[in-house]
């Protein structure tokens, strides 16, 4: 069995909201700036974490999680990560020990050792408490170090410092800085191409760092269970993927899973193009709609393009965002609604609340796509379910629509998981 080693540090907090995609993305310029590579991966489904992190470190951003992608492919990416790297960030999802399967599972499961970024703004000594008590609450679970954020005052981050208990490395403070900040919408943070300062933002939360944070852990081996040869169901297959302001929730690892199957990938932006590029097949990936509904609606010539595609059979695979642009109309919640690609019967409106979230598997023919759900978005449609996901606990989940060559889903899948399946859907006419 092959093994690579590399210092690696899983960057978790007691929560949500408590700075851990800015001490990442902080951290991860620090070390660059340093001279060292860096890879960054994100635990848990997320798009815009990522997009955040890649600029922070200038390399892709793969997810890690033990549902989705599972413990063989998760493996396989760190293993191949610590192949190239001196250095592996991973920056955890909601707290520590939250969901099934959690941060805390995947830290343990392959020896990662934890940084836990604690909101100290409203806190003394009981920060301490917080850090003793990540650190304890599993035995097979490192937490090794920990960072005070919000934190104004060289007095104040002695005192966190001080309440830590005994083996607990501490790695300083991130003071409240608006400048610093990443600004959020509904779905969370805005995407990295639309923050014109991003960079900046990113330099400055890295400067607030203290020289403790250059701290490096230890190594961690990680092990490769042979080689993986993705078999060519794509070969000589060309597909094009929508990606502009509109539509931008793509995983790297899809992206790479399509041309590992022989797929030649191209873009094109519905927001701006005049027409689609020569290919098979198209796959519309969540994002926005609702955020550019007028040049979505008004941008005819790519709507003709795209429904004369559908009308010569070919595939189309529209998740979340891309199946609300191939509905008869969206409405953003707010008033307006307006007629999309009405290749799919049905509407759909914004929702001020959440409507659904969370991990999903879809049991198709060639095999069982996993991935996830996260929308504010309801749609009525006459059209019956082909295909209905369930949770990880078995729970019915979102539907899958199969209208002709289309495919359409909330569910957002992560096409390693099931490459035959996706190839099924992509070649399907």
């Amino acid at each position: 069995m092959n093994t690579a080693f590399c210092p690696a540090l899983m960057i978790s907090a007691p929560a949500s909201g408590q700075g851990k995609t800015t001490v990442t993305a902080a951290l991860a310029r620090r070390h660059v700036q340093a001279g060292r590579r860096v890879r960054v991966f994100k635990c848990g489904p997320d798009f815009l974490d990522p997009m955040i992190l890649e600029r922070a470190s200038g390399a892709p951003v793969y997810q890690l999680d033990l549902f989705m992608c599972g413990e063989s492919e998760c493996r396989r990416l760190l293993h191949e990560a610590a192949k190239e790297a001196d250095l592996i960030l991973v920056e955890g999802v909601m707290g520590l020990f939250d969901g099934k399967p959690s941060a805390a599972d995947l830290a343990a499961r392959f020896g990662l050792p934890v940084l836990a970024v604690i909101d100290g703004s409203a806190m003394a000594q009981t920060f301490g408490a917080l850090a003793h008590g990540l650190a304890s609450y599993r035995s097979d679970v490192r937490v090794v170090a920990a960072l005070g954020n919000r934190v104004r005052s060289e007095r104040h981050a002695q005192m966190l410092a001080e309440s830590l208990p005994d083996g607990l490395q501490w790695v300083g403070t991130l003071p409240p800085d608006e400048e610093a900040a990443l600004p959020e919408r509904h779905l969370g943070l805005v995407q990295a191409a639309e923050v014109a300062d991003l960079d900046n933002r990113i330099d400055r939360a890295a400067a607030s760092l203290s020289d403790a944070a250059l701290w490096l852990p230890d190594s961690v081996p990680f092990f490769a269970e042979g080689p993986q040869v993705p078999q060519k169901h794509l070969d000589g297959h060309r597909i094009a993927v929508a990606r502009d302001a509109a539509f931008g929730f793509i995983y790297p690892a899809n992206i790479a899973c399509l041309e590992a199957m022989g797929a030649q990938v191209c873009y094109f932006s519905p927001l701006a193009d005049a027409g689609l590029p020569e290919c098979d097949a198209l796959w519309l990936p969540g994002g926005y709609p609702e955020l550019h509904l007028r040049p979505l609606s008004e941008n005819r010539a790519m709507k003709t393009a795209i429904k004369a595609h559908h009308a010569a059979g070919k595939a189309i695979l529209a998740e979340c965002g891309g199946m609300l642009y191939c509905l008869d109309t969206l409405d953003d919640g707010k008033g307006c609604a307006l007629p999309m690609l009405g290749l799919m019967p049905g509407s759909a409106t914004i929702q001020p609340r959440l409507a659904a979230l969370g991990l999903q598997a879809l049991d198709l023919p060639e095999g069982t796509l996993r991935g996830h759900t996260f929308h504010y978005s309801r749609l009525n449609t006459a059209l019956a379910p082909q295909w209905r996901a369930r949770s990880p606990e078995g729970a019915i989940g979102e539907s899958m629509f199969r209208h002709g060559p289309l495919w359409a889903s909330y569910v957002h899948g992560y096409f390693p998981s099931a490459s035959v399946a996706v190839a099924a859907m992509f070649k399907a006419g």
